[in-house]
């Protein structure tokens, strides 16, 4: 049983940052891509960051040039680093290992991101 751990999250003023961290336990981590996802209240949840096994990085849009993933394999561990955070940017951060629009296991229970004044 995959378990994944997310940690870092917090309350920051707009402009700060934040590093996320997120632990496979269980799993053959490193062959499978790793996405950070996010979702906002009343919003569904979207990919912002994913990382392929051989360390191919891509971004959505809305938060490119600001965010950055990357992941240590051997500690089985996926990051986000989030660079001048906007009050947009305010949701519960999960992730999980993808191939297109599917997930391989059960969420955890993210670690929540307030930007906020």
């Amino acid at each position: 049983q995959v378990q994944l751990v997310e940690s870092g999250g917090g309350l920051v003023q707009p402009g700060g940052s934040l590093r996320l961290s997120c632990t496979a336990s269980g799993s053959i981590f490193s062959i499978y891509a790793m996405g950070w996802y996010r979702q906002a209240p009343g919003k569904q949840r979207e990919l912002v960051a994913g990382i392929t096994s051989g360390g191919s990085t891509n971004y959505a849009e809305s938060v490119k040039g600001r965010f950055t993933i990357s992941r240590d394999n051997a500690k089985n561990t996926v990051y986000l680093q989030m660079n001048s955070l906007k009050p947009e940017d305010t949701a519960v951060y999960s992730c999980n290992a993808y191939y297109r629009d599917y997930v391989y296991y059960h969420w955890g229970q993210g670690t929540q991101v307030t930007v906020s004044s």
